[in-house]
């Protein structure tokens, strides 16, 4: 069994913000932690913006596709971060008793690039703060 704790970063598509997050918190994570991300109703594939708004300060896009949210997911995360989903039908009912956080982010994907990259900003932020209270 791992000792390693893991923060779930959760939205709707897991297009634009969950991975963001994600790779946010892969530059920053403390040690013995390590980030996931997922959506409550994934795309096929991530918006075409994230990776170029990722790279534009240094970061990757995680290697995974949009991943569906499972409930062995949230039962395996240490934090549950949502990015904005919680008012959604789609939010599953046995996530509502597991979130820490729920930091209700805008979609960037139909913003433009600046909205786009506010969001990013934003996320890169918030992770920061989430790591130091880890």
């Amino acid at each position: 069994m791992s000792d390693e704790r893991t923060v779930l970063f959760v939205c709707v598509e897991n297009a634009c913000r969950s991975l963001m997050a994600e790779a946010f918190f892969g530059r920053e994570a403390p040690k013995g932690w390590s980030g996931r991300s997922a959506g409550t109703e994934p795309a096929p594939s991530p918006n075409p913006r994230t990776a170029p708004m990722l790279k534009e300060v240094g970061l990757s896009m995680p290697t995974h596709p949009p991943r569906r949210l499972t409930e062995e997911m949230a039962q395996e995360a240490d934090r549950i971060i949502l990015m904005g989903c919680l008012d959604r039908p789609s939010c599953p009912a046995f996530l509502y008793p597991r979130v820490d956080e729920d930091w209700e982010l805008p979609d960037p994907g139909p913003l433009p690039d600046a909205g786009f990259r506010s969001v990013r900003d934003e996320i890169g932020r918030r992770v920061g703060e989430l790591v130091r209270r880890l």
